[in-house]
This record gives structure tokens, C-alpha cells and sequence, in this order.
């Protein structure tokens, strides 16, 4: 088998995820997108869905935007077909996933993550989508990308994402009996599926993601790990970084946040003074 370790913050929820299935943002916030054919998959994977509606709407409302792991660059395009005239900027690790996103000429694209790049005061509003803060994983990746965050941001700008509540478990369904099939470019199937390493010990969750296809030699597979932090953890982050909780919804109806929501979205505020 390739085992492929590289990761990208990259994946939206899509229809599956939100049936009640795993899907392919559930289980592969860290998929290894660095690799092509992988890439191409991911739009596939990962159809436009209510949670992309929710980001287009702050999006539309900010003059001036980062899109903090933005994969192929579909939000933004959206944003920008939509005629938001603004500066629209995607960070994306993967530089296979921005390969996909340079077909979007209007946009400005950065290769990197919150832990090597830096800003100040140059957007109203930062976006992670997809799930995408899971992937820090360390007290330190953490706190250097909330930093790196507030200090991107204006007065008063708003920093936007959703985190897993780890109280609903969805790491339980993530299993090879979910799997999902697609069909590529070239009319062959892709099977994806996940398992997950157990026992699942404290917040962090590990699985690996299996790419199989008759048209390939042999499976891809991805090995990744994704934090799960409580909502009172997550306040404490974010206020330490300077960070306030403005909103918090448990789902992309914007229904209140409780403890048998699938999500953590949180919409927060970059305060005067950091701490």
C-alpha cells in the first residue's frame, strides 16, 4: 500500500456527514490532499452543502476575507461569482489542493498554515471550514495559530469555525460499513473508507482513510488525528488568545449550541487587548 502521511486542512462537510454517514470531512480533516489525484477527488467528495451557505453569508457581509485551510477554493470562487468585490484570500498547506484553486485567477492563494504565515490587521473576517481547527492538535499549534489569527484581524473582525462536539461522537461512525463511493474524472469508482484506532484515549481521535479503485495498483491510505475540544476548552483557547465568543450555534441552522449538537460553530470577536 502508499501510505501517505502529508496533510491538508481542507474538507467541508457534505450531504453524507449531514444524513447522519461519515463523511469525508468527518473522518479526513487530515487527508492527504498533497497527493494529485487526490485533489481532484476532493470537490467530489465534498458537495456544496448548508455549511457552505453559512460561511458564503459572513463571507459576503466582509469587505476583506482569509480562508484559513481553503482547499480547492470553491467558497471563495462562489463568494467572487456572487460579486463580492472585496480582497478574498485563501491558505491552504497542500499545494495540490492549491493547484486545484489556481483555476481561480481573481483570488490571491498562499501555500502554508497558521504556524508560518502572518498578517496584521488586514482582514474583517477569518475563516476555517471543514472542520478544519481539529487539526491542531498540540497546545502550542493551537495558541500560535489563535495568535496568528487575531493579530490577521481588524478591530472588531471576526474569526469563524466549527469544531466537532466531542459529545456526539461521531468518530463512531467511521467505519469501513459507511464507506462511500464516487466516480473520478476518468469514469472509474473510488472507494473511500475509515477506520478508527481503539481505544480513542482523551480528545484526540486517530483513523486512516483507504483510497481504493480497480484502476489503480494498489490502495492510498492516510493516516490522521483530530482533536475534539468541549466547548468551555474551546472558550478558554480563544479568550487566551484575545479572542471573545460572539455566537455559538450547534448546527448550520443556526440552532442554539447544546450538549446533543453534532457541531461547535463558533463565531468570535477579536477583543482590544489579547488575554
Amino acid at each position: 500500500m502508499w501510505d501517505v502521511r502529508a496533510q491538508s486542512w481542507s474538507s467541508r462537510p457534505n450531504s453524507a456527514e449531514i444524513a447522519s454517514g461519515p463523511c469525508h470531512t468527518a473522518p479526513v480533516g487530515t487527508l492527504a490532499y498533497s497527493d494529485e489525484r487526490l485533489a481532484e477527488l476532493y470537490d467530489l467528495l465534498n458537495r456544496w452543502g448548508p455549511s457552505d451557505d453559512f460561511y458564503l453569508d459572513l463571507v459576503m457581509s466582509a469587505g476583506s476575507v482569509l480562508d484559513v485551510g481553503c482547499g480547492t477554493g470553491v467558497l471563495l470562487h462562489r463568494a467572487r461569482t456572487s460579486h463580492h468585490t472585496g480582497r478574498l484570500s485563501g491558505l491552504d498547506p497542500a499545494a495540490a489542493m492549491l493547484a486545484q484553486a489556481h483555476r481561480y485567477p481573481d483570488i490571491e492563494w498562499a501555500l502554508g498554515d497558521l504556524t508560518n504565515t502572518a498578517w496584521r490587521q488586514e482582514f474583517d473576517l477569518v475563516i476555517m471550514t471543514g472542520h478544519a481547527f481539529q487539526e491542531l492538535r498540540s497546545e502550542e499549534q493551537i495558541r500560535t495559530s489563535l495568535a496568528t489569527v487575531r493579530e490577521a484581524l481588524t478591530d472588531g473582525g471576526r474569526f469563524a469555525f466549527e469544531t466537532r462536539n466531542p459529545a456526539a461522537r461521531a468518530w463512531e461512525q467511521w467505519t469501513p460499513d459507511n464507506a462511500v463511493e464516487v466516480i473520478d474524472a476518468a469514469g472509474d469508482v473510488v472507494r473511500v473508507e475509515h477506520r478508527v484506532e481503539t481505544p480513542v484515549d482523551e480528545d484526540v481521535v486517530h483513523f486512516t482513510e483507504t483510497f481504493t479503485s480497480t484502476s489503480w495498483h494498489r490502495p492510498k491510505v492516510s493516516h490522521s488525528s483530530l482533536r475534539f475540544l468541549d466547548p468551555g476548552s474551546l472558550s478558554n483557547y480563544l479568550a487566551d488568545a484575545g479572542l471573545v465568543v460572539e455566537e455559538q450555534f450547534g448546527d448550520w441552522a443556526r440552532d442554539p449550541l447544546s450538549a446533543a449538537s453534532a457541531e461547535i460553530i463558533t463565531i468570535a470577536r477579536r477583543s482590544p487587548k489579547a488575554g
